[in-house]
């Protein structure tokens, strides 16, 4: 595929097309582009849904820093949480729910704990005994499942978020502060022109800022 044929069919055609997204509800870059990717629905023929992925899962058996280690082990409430709600009440839920915790994680800095989790369920009409979900390794398969719908089309050696759009998928953008309006437009047409392109796989530089939610 190419830059040719998947820009005109995105970006400016009056067909729409359909993404998908894959988070950890913990990552606060994952939260950022889910907040840029919802302003480009409004102004580009773009629908989105939303998947979960799993820092914790994805790091298991490495060797990393104790500290984020110990982030790493909080990671896996709450995307059980999220896979839990998405199994018994439909994946209509997902994005809701999505920036229910996010909110409270990096807008309100919220603790990483069950009395967190609760009050994102309850804020949308879920039931707060799914915070328990967050101990029960029964929905593992389906966290994997999840998780490996996404990442294994980017290979593993990235993290959240990662995208699909149109036969296409990619790690990012990594962007903060979110564009907004059609600021967050340009970025989409941009990030479609390079990450269709044959061969294309990377363009970086150094983060010099943390992540920035206003």
């Amino acid at each position: 595929m190419t830059a040719t044929t998947v820009e005109p069919s995105l970006a400016s055609s009056d067909q729409r097309a359909h993404a998908d997204f894959w988070f950890d509800p913990l990552c606060p870059w994952a939260w950022i582009a889910s907040r840029w990717i919802l302003e480009v629905t409004a102004v580009r023929a773009v629908d989105v849904d939303f998947h979960v992925m799993s820092l914790a899962y994805l790091n298991q058996g490495r060797e990393l820093p104790a500290d984020y280690r110990d982030f790493l082990d909080s990671a896996w409430g709450p995307v059980r949480v999220v896979v839990a709600a998405q199994s018994e009440h439909g994946p209509e839920v997902v994005a809701p729910l999505y920036t229910a915790m996010g909110t409270r994680y990096h807008l309100q800095k919220a603790p990483r704990d069950t009395a967190t989790l609760r009050a994102a369920l309850e804020e949308v009409g879920l039931p707060v005994s799914l915070a328990d979900e967050a101990e029960a390794t029964r929905w593992d398969d389906d966290l994997k499942a999840s998780h490996h719908a996404g990442m294994d089309q980017v290979g593993m050696d990235v993290g959240t978020p990662v995208i699909a759009v149109a036969g296409t998928a990619f790690f990012g953008p990594v962007v903060t502060p979110a564009p907004k309006g059609e600021a967050a437009g340009r970025l989409w047409d941009g990030v479609l022109a390079v990450a269709s392109t044959p061969g294309f796989y990377e363009l970086k530089r150094t983060r010099d800022r943390d992540p920035q939610f206003d």
